[in-house]
């Protein structure tokens, strides 16, 4: 997702290329399950200023879908990184979210599915759908997902029993059924309940009231910052 470099109009661009696969294939790499000593996610996040969201604000729970084998990928490509960490402001703004779900309905949490993820998981998620039709539900690792600057958050909501609440599908189901840009036409098509998109409507009510931006084509995700104030106040966690 980065690199452009070369000596000339027409080599620059094989030039480019090279550097670019050269770029994925060091980073996949290092994200190799192969490697003698696996990162220490958290001594790492942590190093790099980010914190965990559990420290901040106990209510919210955690589930980190890509930390198992339940997720589209059927692996766990996060080893030891088993908490959310995010940049300090998007954590305290998840915090806040937190504390207007519960004004609103005691004993509700929310449940996050992903949270900070560093490039190096990146190439290694690249890498395992690269060439199938899988690959265009993960950035490429050159540019860099929302996710891989710490300020991008996927989750849920849970109630008082601990139930997570019906969103019409589950996480990261890739399909026009859990895009919010079509909800209206669903539910007047009888795909999605009201119910359903009342769930949402709450899950994007709370984050939006605690500064997060809400994307068109996941229910899950939000995003502490637009896209170009990420890139410009924020590193890549690699």
């Amino acid at each position: 997702m980065t690199l452009r470099q070369g000596r000339s109009a027409m080599t620059g661009c094989r030039f480019s290329l090279i550097a670019g696969l050269a770029l994925l294939g060091g980073l996949s790499a290092l994200a190799s399950p192969q490697a003698s000593s696996p990162p220490d996610w958290e001594a790492i996040l942590t190093s790099m200023g980010l914190v965990d969201v559990q420290s901040i604000q106990r209510d919210i729970g955690v589930d980190l879908k890509y930390s198992t084998a339940d997720n589209f990928l059927g692996r766990d490509v996060y080893g030891s990184l088993e908490k959310c960490f995010l940049r300090n402001e998007a954590a305290r703004k998840l915090a806040a979210a937190q504390d207007k779900l519960t004004h609103l309905k005691p004993g509700w949490r929310l449940l996050v599915f992903d949270g900070a993820r560093p490039r190096r998981i990146q190439a290694l998620m690249w890498e395992i759908v690269r060439g199938t039709p899988q690959q265009r539900y993960v950035a490429n690792p050159a540019t860099g997902s929302n996710h891989n600057f710490g300020v991008a958050v996927d989750l849920t909501i849970v109630d008082a029993e601990g139930q997570e609440l019906d969103m019409g599908t589950a996480f990261d189901f890739f399909g026009d059924l859990a895009q919010p840009r079509y909800e209206e036409d669903f539910l007047k098509q009888g795909k999605l309940t009201e119910g359903q998109v009342e769930n949402r409507r709450l899950l994007r009510k709370i984050m939006i009231d605690a500064g997060f931006l809400s994307i068109s084509t996941e229910w899950w995700h939000f995003d502490a910052f637009s896209r170009d104030e990420i890139r410009r106040r924020f590193a890549i966690i690699e």
